[in-house]
């Protein structure tokens, strides 16, 4: 079953005194991820944007793994903001940027990319867990975005759990599906189909869809 925490930090887990916070599922799948990754960044150089970047433990890995590659996290809760620039203090890595404090309902993103003080042509976005846990006018804003900063052949990453076909690939996804709903009925999975028409509309096709752990998919889209 896919990991659902809407903010890290509440959860009792452990807090360092600089505001580094830990999430549990980085330590279970930041190596997949990066394997989906490497086979369509290995050698890339440019700007990336992480879109909510949660804890900020993801996107220093993948930095350490890319010295050709600007990374650019960003997330909407101060919380993990906070803990997103001390693990980028903490890592001392000079290919993390400050993050950016991105609302993907707005389809500009934030000030500093609708005015060209960000990153605006981008080599990749990479987004883990957000869709299903938010409204549909987020995955809009997102696809929109991206649609406007993705350079040509730039690539879209998204990670989570969907339905292929409007079918869960897996009864635990169907049950969590579930649960998200009752809690919030704009939540929930999402199907490939329904993405990859919202991603069509943005200029962004479909082009990999990689097989994860834990019933989860990595979907690739690039933009043309």
């Amino acid at each position: 079953m896919a990991e659902h925490i809407s903010e890290f930090g509440r959860d009792g887990g452990r807090v360092e005194s600089d505001g580094r916070l830990d999430a549990p599922a980085f330590h279970r799948n930041h190596e997949p991820i990066w394997a989906a990754l490497e086979k369509h960044l290995a050698g890339a150089a440019g700007d990336v944007v992480e879109l909510g970047s949660g804890t900020g433990q993801h996107v220093v890995h993948f930095a350490r793994l890319t010295p050709g590659l600007i990374w650019w996290p960003s997330d909407l809760n101060q919380r993990h903001l906070r803990s997103i620039e001390a693990w980028r203090v903490h890592s001392g890595l000079q290919n993390v940027r400050a993050p950016l404090r991105i609302d993907l309902t707005d389809p500009d993103w934030c000030p500093e990319m609708r005015s060209g003080q960000g990153p605006t042509s981008l080599a990749a976005v990479f987004c883990a867990n957000v869709i299903h846990i938010a409204p549909w006018t987020v995955a809009e804003g997102l696809f929109t975005g991206a649609g406007r900063y993705l350079r040509a052949g730039g690539k879209l990453f998204l990670y989570g759990p969907f339905k292929r076909d409007g079918k869960h690939t897996a009864l635990s996804n169907a049950v969590f599906d579930t649960s998200l709903r009752e809690g919030n009925p704009d939540w929930g999975v999402r199907d490939i189909g329904d993405v990859a028409t919202l991603a069509q509309g943005a200029g962004l096709a479909l082009v990999d869809t990689i097989e994860m752990p834990a019933n989860n998919l990595t979907l690739v889209f690039s933009r043309g």
